[in-house]
């Protein structure tokens, strides 16, 4: 399959995943500003979400610039990351909805857990059939330590959203700070410069 091909489909997926989630927004029946608190958990969860999936295309593009060949290996953990994706509109739609429940927190957070894993299964395939730099290996590395943290901090988001949601949700937040900016280094590696901190 051709690497264009490949990248084309998920961009795909990806856009119309933010297009379903915008759809939980349901139109206010008058023009009173009071109509629109009810909104207010729905569009913190919109917006998290949006974030999210962003972070998630970026970084998917970086990743996929480093492959030289794409296998069926790649294909499907592609599919697998993408499967997982398409399941955030619901949970997002169901946490915004509840004002951020205790059990909606837990399960959007085994959802960012089970998209890490797989965005980390991914990485491992396109590892494998990347050029073989030693720039491409360190920049490699670095992601595996983002993962790591990102896999740790959801997995503790999960039992803690029962007690204590906030604190899920401020991890959902670090975790999304720490992969904001997509990762450069594999780039630069690719183009002959060295990855870096």
């Amino acid at each position: 399959m051709n690497k264009a091909r490949l990248e084309a489909f998920s961009d795909g997926v990806l856009a119309i995943i933010i297009t379903i989630m915008v759809l939980e927004f349901k139109v206010p029946h008058s023009a009173e500003w009071s109509e629109l608190r009810p909104l207010i958990s729905v569009f913190i969860s919109y917006a998290m979400s949006f974030i999210f999936v962003g972070i998630y295309w970026g970084n998917h593009h970086h990743l996929l610039h480093t492959v030289k060949q794409v296998s069926s290996g790649i294909i499907w953990a592609n599919m697998n990351l993408l499967f997982w994706l398409s399941l955030i509109p619901f949970s997002t739609g169901w946490m915004g909805a509840t004002g951020f429940a205790s059990n909606t927190v837990a399960v959007y957070g085994t959802l960012l857990l089970l998209c890490g894993v797989a965005f980390t299964i991914l990485q491992k395939q396109v590892e494998k059939r990347s050029h073989d730099l030693a720039a491409l290996r360190e920049a490699f590395g670095m992601l595996k330590k983002k993962g790591f943290v990102s896999v740790v901090a959801y997995s503790l988001s999960i039992p803690l959203a029962f007690y204590y949601p906030i604190i899920s949700g401020i991890l959902f937040v670090g975790v999304s700070v720490l992969w904001l900016i997509p990762d450069r280094s594999l780039e630069r590696a690719m183009s002959g410069g060295t990855a870096s901190l």
